[in-house]
């Protein structure tokens, strides 16, 4: 049977998956593409790589989705299992960030300072973070996710993602400036 998903909410996808195998194919289409942005820009990994991390998160998605809450965001969920899934995937690896220069761009504004974007700019500076830092910036500024969001998939209190996106910023913007000097 072919699904018409666009106009599906998250609970009501995971409800015909949960009736229907070939609903699942909603959800892949509906989280593919930020997920392997998510994957890549958290781990620095090939397009090969992560999707390979891709192909092993929606295996998870898939077998545990009787187990989603739904009172819980069904996409944080989503998001947390990949975020566990990658860092298992390369636990052994050290893995680099790489930011498409449209990403560095964003960053760069929302963090609201004024830098001008040069060619790989913001990478060495997002090597300098610590990695819990980083990751907090990925996901609120990139991948637009609110607190509440990032509590879940990180799995730590509102006030701790708040802290954690204010040092990170302030960890960005010492790195910029140790790197390139007031701008």
């Amino acid at each position: 049977m072919v699904y018409d998903c666009t106009e599906k909410t998250d609970a009501e996808l995971v409800a015909l998956a949960l009736e229907d195998q070939e609903a699942f194919l909603c959800i892949i289409n509906k989280f593919q593409g930020p997920l392997l942005r998510y994957i890549k820009r958290i781990s620095g990994v090939s397009h090969d790589d992560a999707q390979d991390v891709l192909q092993e998160v929606f295996i998870k998605i898939y077998t545990h989705l009787h187990d989603y809450k739904p009172a819980l965001p069904f996409s944080s969920w989503v998001y947390r299992i990949t975020r566990n899934t990658t860092i298992s995937y390369f636990r052994k690896k050290k893995p680099l960030i790489h930011m498409e220069q449209e990403d560095m761009e964003r960053l760069v504004h929302t963090i609201g300072e004024h830098i001008v974007i040069k060619n790989d700019v913001i990478d060495p500076v997002l090597k300098k973070m610590d990695k819990k830092y980083r990751e907090i910036l990925v996901l609120k500024f990139l991948e637009e996710k609110s607190y509440e969001e990032i509590s879940d998939i990180i799995q730590k209190p509102i006030g701790t993602v708040g802290t954690w996106v204010n040092r990170a910023k302030k960890q960005f913007l010492a790195a910029y400036k140790a790197l390139y000097g007031e701008k």
